[in-house]
């Protein structure tokens, strides 16, 4: 188990943790919580031994391997599936002993390395790797690709998955969610329920910490806090431990003033003297209690839109895609992703928008964002549209040398330039104050945005957002970087919206708190689905459900004719002019198999370029491979049957 026994943990001045005692047991699902900056990140580096602590006891079993997602961006040629593979840390040990082996000819010690590079799972290594890889969005095409040709969220799940490869008892988990799309996230979600070591993980996704955490951490105050229970039993819980204290406060304080009242009115009083000097004792000796200081709440709200056109948007027919590269020969064709959309976009929808990675969810929003052009179709706007667009890259295309003010400033210039002003106040101290809205405050109105926080740019961007009163709103994943408390704030703040709202998010709370109807992007095309979250998330996981006992089914079917087969291959034939008769049924047998296994690859190639669910894509893999096998000894029977029974009849 782990133990912290009165642990003082600091960073630079700043205390996070004083006096710090709790226990975690082996196998407990822990999320651990508390507000930006209150050391959840330094709790876990004291997890994995890059930070110590500064007074008390920490302990941790000395045997326990662990596991924990490297922060880095990688960059090599690897492929990706080579480089999650290399996460396997007993398999890259087996391997380097077997290298060592044999470059001793030890054959006693290369026999033990063989057998140890067995028992470590060589033999399905690569399978085990692209089906963490395929589950967290990547395409089967891909699983070749080096890693330096993906972009740098894309990179971070191959991080994610390189975690998840390596055997662990304990594993580290900060903010796992943050590049994954909701596909992506109901599967690691379903991983991470059958993982049977001990996991810490940091997460702002409550649904997230609710579905894989059984006991929650809480940071405050320099204080940590065990809660038995996953996020929402530790709100509840703490709400109530909240009204608790500040009952106990309010009564405390009348019992102080009652005594002070008692001491001021008699200490000089020679009769009361002495009763007076033991209400001073009373009150030195009481165990203050804290008053309730809980953290300041963050809000904002989305100014009424100038007008609301009705409706916003139509399309007709309309393709989304992209464009050929500049450098591709003439004639090359467009990438169409999406194609033939008919649908409008009405004022006041809340639409969220649903699909596997790479369908074309952020493809459809670009394309309404104007980022990108229609391949075909047309595309009809509202008179007066006004769109506020949150790109899941917006973060990136801040200016990191440039302050908050700056970036405010710069807004009026291009939007009054593009005669897109509406209203709204323009001045320095103006645009100030708007800032102040959304915490920036004081001096980091000039604190250049590059040396913010995650949660902080994306804080801005929504600022930017906001100025522009918007009618139409474009959120791509505007979640990755927020907290739980900004988060609460942006769904207040779009439930409170006039205008129109497009949400792609794999945040579920936000989702249901904010969307009243579906599309789903899948196949090519966009259609309404009918179900809320709920069903989306039992749709997904009954088609991998179905297509899972659809492989059992066909590997039992295939596994019995296989035995039957490989009896047929081991009995002695013995080609006789009088068993013509049998070496022919012998040839039709061998053929109906061959033709039996080449239909069922056939098959089985058909859903691997369909990308299954990678819970199925490892079988799907090893049974094609059997069934190559096979067909391979069965083609050499063939020969050899064939060439008895012409024997036979000569």
């Amino acid at each position: 188990m782990i133990t912290l026994k009165n642990v003082t943990l600091r960073r630079g001045v700043k205390v996070l943790l004083d006096g710090a005692t709790v226990t975690l047991n082996p196998g407990e699902k822990v999320g651990l919580v508390g507000r930006n900056g209150a050391g959840k990140s330094s709790l876990f580096a004291l997890f994995n031994g890059t930070l110590h602590e500064d007074a008390g006891e920490y302990s941790i079993p000395a045997q326990w391997r662990m596991g924990q997602v490297a922060q880095d961006m990688p960059e090599t040629e690897q492929s990706a599936t080579d480089f999650v593979v290399e996460g396997d840390t007993a398999l890259l040990a087996a391997q380097q002993e077997v290298t060592a082996a044999e470059a001793t000819e030890d054959y006693d010690r290369m026999a033990h390395a063989y057998m140890a590079l067995h028992d470590a799972g060589s033999h399905d290594a690569p399978a085990r790797a692209q089906a963490l890889i395929l589950g967290l969005g990547f395409k089967t095409t891909e699983l070749t690709n080096p890693v330096n040709s993906f972009s740098g969220g894309w990179r971070m799940r191959l991080q994610l998955a390189r975690a998840l490869m390596c055997p662990s008892d304990l594993l580290l988990l900060d903010e796992p969610t943050n590049h994954l799309d909701l596909d992506a996230l109901v599967w690691l979600e379903t991983w991470l329920k059958k993982y049977e070591g001990t996991m810490i993980v940091i997460s702002h996704d409550r649904e997230f910490l609710d579905a894989v955490t059984d006991v929650t951490l809480h940071i405050d105050a320099a204080k940590l806090v065990r809660y038995g229970g996953n996020y929402s039993k530790f709100e509840d819980m703490r709400a109530e431990q909240m009204e608790l204290q500040q009952n106990a406060f309010a009564k405390q304080q009348d019992k102080i003033a009652h005594l002070q009242k008692f001491i001021a009115r008699f200490k000089a009083k020679a009769s009361k003297a002495k009763q007076a000097q033991s209400r001073v004792k009373a009150l030195d000796r009481m165990e203050k209690i804290a008053p309730l200081l809980a953290d300041a709440d963050f809000t904002f709200e989305f100014k009424e839109p100038a007008n609301l056109p009705n409706p916003m948007l139509s399309m007709q027919g309309v393709s989304f895609g992209y464009p050929a590269p500049e450098d591709a020969p003439d004639g090359t064709p467009p990438t169409v992703i999406v194609n033939n959309v008919s649908r409008s976009v009405l004022a006041g929808q809340r639409i969220g928008i649903l699909g596997a990675n790479g369908q074309g969810k952020s493809t459809l929003v670009k394309t309404v964002a104007r980022a990108l052009q229609p391949i075909g179709g047309e595309m009809t706007e509202g008179k007066g549209l006004n769109i506020g667009y949150f790109a899941q890259q917006e973060l990136d295309v801040l200016r990191p040398a440039d302050t908050p003010l700056e970036h405010m400033i710069r807004l009026v210039k291009e939007l009054t330039a593009a005669g897109k002003i509406a209203g709204q106040a323009t001045r320095e101290q103006d645009l100030r104050s708007f800032l102040g809205t959304f915490n920036f405050g004081g001096d980091m109105v000039k604190q250049a945005v590059g040396s913010m926080s995650g949660g902080e740019k994306a804080r801005l961007v929504l600022c930017m957002i906001v100025w522009q009163r918007p009618n139409l709103l474009l959120l791509d994943e505007p979640t990755n970087h927020l907290d739980l408390a900004t988060r609460e704030a942006l769904s207040m703040a779009l439930n409170e919206f006039e205008g129109t709202v497009m949400l792609v998010s794999h945040d579920r709370a936000l989702l249901r708190a904010v969307c009243d109807e579906f599309w789903m992007v899948s196949r090519g095309g966009v259609a309404p689905f009918d179900g809320d979250l709920d069903d989306y998330q039992r749709y997904l996981l009954d088609e991998a459900k179905r297509q899972r006992e659809a492989i059992k089914e066909a590997s039992s079917a295939s596994a019995k004719a296989e035995r039957k087969a490989q009896a047929q291959a081991a009995a002695p034939v013995k080609a006789k002019p009088a068993a013509r008769g049998t070496l022919k049924r012998q040839l039709e047998d061998v053929e109906t198999r061959m033709a039996t296994l080449q239909g069922e690859g056939g098959a089985i190639e058909g859903h691997l370029c369909a990308a299954p669910p990678p819970s199925d894509f490892a079988e799907l893999g090893m049974r094609l491979k059997l069934i190559n096998d096979e067909l391979q000894g069965l083609e050499e029977q063939w020969l050899t049957l064939s060439s008895q029974l012409e024997g036979a009849a000569a």
